[in-house]
């Protein structure tokens, strides 16, 4: 794809934006196709509106006005590009044909008979005799390529899409596979899923990276992706004076090193020059994982790196590096830091501290390192080797020993305070209680606005029954032990999180004034922004543990789709496990059955290859209210690889979720689409709690070793996994994204107008006389408001944050929504929910807001 179509391709999927320029390709005359027969530009416009419709999209005023200039032949170029974008994001370009075709109607009641009539036909039957199952001697035939022996009049060809007895996929020419029913398009599509389309402005593109460059927290796998497309049409004057994510950084500057070496300086740490190290290798600039294969390094390359670590000083310099050992070393081997120990010593120092190196006098290298050594006091020789005593482990010693001077130690570190400001909090006495709080209180101020939501939310958690942890690495696996802490001092908590707190409204109010300010009190279920690094490429791009609310009797289809690689079977299994109020198992739909509760819940068939192009699909629909019905109140969807094959290897694959679809694969519906990525091989996407009337994001992949992944295997620690997620993120002590955007209303505004779950509007009114943390309390509670308020206070607004955008704020009022529906860009500023963190930065009067896309 060129990098215009590409950066084209990222506008659409993250912000609705089309760049009209990038989406017309050079007509052909297979662009005619699209339009059937193209008489007169309404009638393709109204093709394409159509054809848009049934995917949750209607073209904008500007848009649509661009759209009738063009002559019949570029409006049918132009409409298929954008459709064939439109249906690579939602999954509607693949084929989605599951085993039994007439899918939910056809799947059989019976698994187990449905799974002796197989394998009696597998095993028995022979050619040239009679059908082991109904005695037709003239009706059984081999499929191709697998070469079972199926019998046309037990198995209809009609309906099943791949062979009946191996399940695996078949020739589509085998004359087996007859032809079956053409589905019916929707006729219509519910209002409230449709979405507007919009015509890109002029600085599209670089308003875009603007959002993901400014952005406080570590971007998602699909966000750092969406960043280097981007950047192939940037320039070094896009950049900001600070890019604060160092991940972020370390793309940015692996993308212009070559042109603008200068950049380097950028680095301002050993760890900073690995990511860009790491960048550059092609591999995680996060340092999870090392790069896949050794790539070696220009000598000019080499010689810059070198020269940028030994302008750094060198007790951080030793540090860091000490921090990221393994790495470090395997880096040298490219480096070869000691070729250029002349001229840069510090650096060759650093690694002979790393290397644990023994000088050698006698080569010019071994006497730089020596001289250098000499000059600082914190290196010392032992056994003729270099050796050095790091912050981190005097840290460690001090906690462990002699706390007091361990809290000395961190106030020269503010961030570092922050983050182990729940440890501390445990093993200060309580005679320095009160140092810790004014520590914090002076650290707070250079901290990132996304470590104190962090802390905030440890320190308000008090100990339970579980904790959860989600490790480094390629692919999130969680795990869970029981809390055994002593819970902090409640007058000591509260003084933390009063510090915490006044931080963030401080910086809140050195933000341009409102007027008034509309907020969606579900805003509430959203956990607010933090790391993504380790999140699957998703539609919403929501925080792991927030929740959106479904109805009772909604009616969800759950898709699977996957490709594998030539040459390798990969069976995966969509299967969902039902359990009880104290978590106790009640049932399951997977390929050992096929219903659950008769139409409670009904699997599509198992499917056990998915060869290419067009690979293979299941489904399964869940019926909540039937669910509920006979017991069942959290339900857990499961991404299984059977046969032990990791997700990266697939060609391509992703599961997802619809909700209340009209036809097979309806992508109006698509709520959510997750891209199955990474060394997993059990992914747990979501849960749905059917008492609380809620859907929870997961995002977790579960350990897995050996054959035969399955719920019967994995069912206790799937019910572990999901319990700890709902307990951890259920309570309401983590920051949610209701409290930051109430952190905003409160500083901003004296007039917030919220509406209530039931639908109501309240009001809250700032007295002048009252304190702003009181005020910012009153409104994060959700106490007694001071006034009801008519439905259409959000039309007066100048900043809103909802759930769903079925409001029309005042024109350029800057709008946050996960759902955004008919808002227009031209109109609205619609910004993310990173936007409501990164304007909490600690040096907000040096970075204007952005505009930042959603």
């Amino acid at each position: 794809m060129p990098d215009q179509h590409a950066q084209a391709a990222v506008l659409l999927r993250r912000r609705r934006l089309v760049d009209p320029t990038a989406l017309t390709p050079p007509v052909r005359r297979s662009a005619w196709q699209w339009l059937r027969r193209p008489l007169t530009i309404q009638s393709g416009l109204s093709a394409l509106q159509a054809e848009l419709i049934q995917r949750g999209l209607l073209l904008s005023v500007g848009l649509y006005r661009y759209c009738a200039g063009l002559s019949a032949p570029a409006l049918a170029g132009f409409g298929r590009s954008m459709l064939e974008l439109l249906d690579a994001e939602s999954g509607h370009d693949e084929q989605h044909v599951p085993l039994f075709r007439g899918f939910p109607e056809s799947v059989p009641g019976n698994t187990e008979t449905f799974y002796i009539n197989r394998i009696f036909a597998r095993l028995l039957q022979e050619p040239e005799q009679p059908c082991v199952l109904c005695g037709d001697a003239k009706s059984v035939h081999a499929v191709s390529p697998c070469a079972h022996l199926v019998c046309r009049t037990c198995w209809d060809g009609s309906d099943f899409s791949a062979c009946p007895l191996c399940l695996r996929r078949i020739n589509p020419n085998d004359p087996f596979l007859k032809p079956s029913f053409d589905e019916v398009q929707p006729a219509h599509v519910r209002s409230d899923r449709l979405r507007l389309l919009t015509i890109a402005p002029a600085d599209a593109l670089r308003s875009t990276v603007d959002a993901l460059l400014v952005r406080r927290s570590p971007l998602s796998a699909a966000d750092r992706a969406d960043l280097q497309v981007l950047l192939s049409a940037a320039d070094p004057s896009w950049l900001p004076d600070e890019i604060p994510v160092r991940e972020t950084r370390a793309l940015v500057l692996a993308h212009f090193l070559d042109d603008h070496p200068e950049l380097l300086d950028r680095a301002g740490t050993a760890t900073d020059v690995l990511r860009l190290l790491y960048a550059l290798m092609d591999a995680d600039p996060g340092l999870r994982t090392p790069p896949v294969r050794r790539k070696s390094l220009p000598r000019a390359t080499r010689r810059l790196v070198l020269g940028r670590l030994d302008r750094l000083p060198a007790e951080t310099l030793i540090e860091d590096m000490l921090r990221h050992e393994r790495a470090w070393k395997r880096i040298a081997e490219n480096l070869h830091p000691f070729e250029f120990a002349p001229r840069h010593p510090r650096a060759a120092l650093a690694f002979a501290v790393l290397r644990r190196t023994e000088l050698d006098l006698e080569t010019a290298a071994g006497r730089a390192v020596a001289g250098e050594a000499a000059r600082h006091p914190f290196v010392r020789v032992e056994d003729g080797r270099l050796t050095t005593n790091t912050f981190a482990s005097r840290v460690e010693g001090a906690l462990a020993s002699r706390p007091g001077h361990a809290l000395d130690l961190l106030r020269q570190r503010p961030g570092e305070l922050v983050r182990r400001l729940v440890q501390l909090a445990r093993v200060l006495p309580g005679d320095q209680h009160g140092a810790l709080v004014d520590a914090l209180a002076t650290a707070v101020s250079d901290v990132s606005p996304v470590v104190l939501t962090a802390a905030l939310g440890q320190v308000r958690t008090p100990p339970g029954d579980l904790r959860l942890f989600f490790p480094r690495g390629g692919t999130t696996r969680i795990w869970t032990t029981v809390d055994g802490r002593e819970p902090l001092p409640t007058e000591l908590a509260t003084a933390l999180s009063g510090v915490l707190v006044g931080e963030m409204l401080r910086r809140a109010t050195d933000l341009p004034r409102l007027r008034r300010v509309f907020l969606d009190e579900e805003l509430a279920r959203l956990a607010a922004p933090g790391s993504e690094r380790s999140a699957s490429s998703t539609l919403l791009r929501m925080t792991r543990g927030s929740a959106v609310p479904i109805p009772q009797d909604e009616l969800l289809r759950l898709f699977l789709h996957w490709v594998e690689p030539r040459g390798r079977r990969v069976d995966l299994d969509l299967s969902v496990a039902v359990f009880d109020e104290e978590w106790g198992f009640v049932g399951l739909c997977d390929y050992t059955r096929l219903r659950f509760d008769q139409d409670a819940l009904v699997h599509s068939g198992d499917l056990t290859s998915a060869p290419g192009p067009h690979g293979s699909t299941e489904f399964v629909d869940l019926d909540l209210r039937a669910v509920r019905r006979v017991g069942g109140r959290y339900v857990l969807p499961v991404v299984f690889s059977y046969n032990n094959v990791p997700f990266d290897e697939l060609e391509r694959g992703f599961v997802g979720v619809m909700r209340q679809p009209t036809g097979l694969f309806d992508p109006a519906a698509v709520e959510e689409r997750f891209d199955l990525a990474g060394p997993a091989k059990i992914l747990l996407p979501f849960g749905v709690d059917l008492q609380t009337k809620h859907l929870r994001w997961y995002d977790v992949n579960l350990s897995a070793a050996g054959y035969g992944h399955n719920i019967a295997k994995y069912g206790g620690h799937l019910a572990l996994m999901a319990a700890t997620m709902e307990e951890v993120h259920g309570a309401g002590d983590r920051v949610s994204l209701w409290e930051v955007c109430c952190w905003h209303a409160a500083a901003r505004t004296d007039e917030v107008v919220v509406r209530c779950a039931d639908g109501s509007v309240v009001g809250y009114l700032r007295d002048p006389a009252e304190d702003l943390s009181t005020f910012a309390r009153r409104l994060t509670a959700r106490l007694e408001p001071d006034r009801v308020w008519d439905q259409d206070a959000a039309d007066r607004s100048d900043f809103a944050a909802v759930l769903t955008a079925d409001i029309t704020p005042r024109a350029g009022a800057e709008v946050y929504a996960l759902h955004p529906q008919l808002l227009d860009p031209a109109r609205h500023t619609l910004i993310d929910a990173p936007h409501l963190l990164s304007a909490l930065a600690p040096d907000t009067r040096a970075h204007t807001p952005a505009a930042l896309p959603s």
